[in-house]
């Protein structure tokens, strides 16, 4: 199992421990055996065993949160919020435009992917709260829509 030398009183002693179970140790100490009556139990290491939370989606995190505007939602002033986090490439409206259901509005680059957000009704831009540059967050109001 292990092997050692010790030097005692100048002697050399080649020691071999052989098993170790408990507190009795079965070694060889120059060719000899022998059994040694440990005074502590020698525990044996064990590998920890790693227990990692369950994972939630940040989307079931707080569910009465919405990430996005509903397009269903009634009319009057709606906000665009940003769908994942990502940087603005460009804004395609100012505030006073009239713009479309479905019509672009910015280009998000999120996890090296460029994505189109668009208009989800029918309005006037009231607000634009980004510009081309601006880091964004999850949820973030990006652009506020009115009547």
């Amino acid at each position: 199992m292990k092997n050692f030398k010790f030097t005692i009183n100048g002697n050399q002693y080649e020691v071999n421990i052989i098993h170790i179970e408990d507190n009795i140790a079965e070694m060889e100490v120059n060719g000899t055996p022998y059994k040694v009556e440990v005074e502590k139990a020698i525990a044996q290491t064990k590998t920890p065993i790693l227990v990692r939370p369950a994972s939630v989606p940040s989307t079931d995190s707080h569910p009465s949160v919405m990430k996005t505007s509903n397009p269903d939602s009634p009319k009057g002033a709606g906000h665009i919020k940003s769908p994942l986090p990502g940087v603005i490439l460009d804004v395609f409206v100012r505030e006073g435009d009239i713009v479309k259901k479905g019509q672009k509005l910015l280009m998000l680059e999120a996890m090296k992917m460029e994505n189109n957000i668009d208009s989800d009704k029918d309005g006037k831009v009231v607000s634009v709260k980004v510009q081309r540059g601006d880091s964004i967050m999850e949820g973030d109001i990006l652009i506020t829509i009115g009547e």
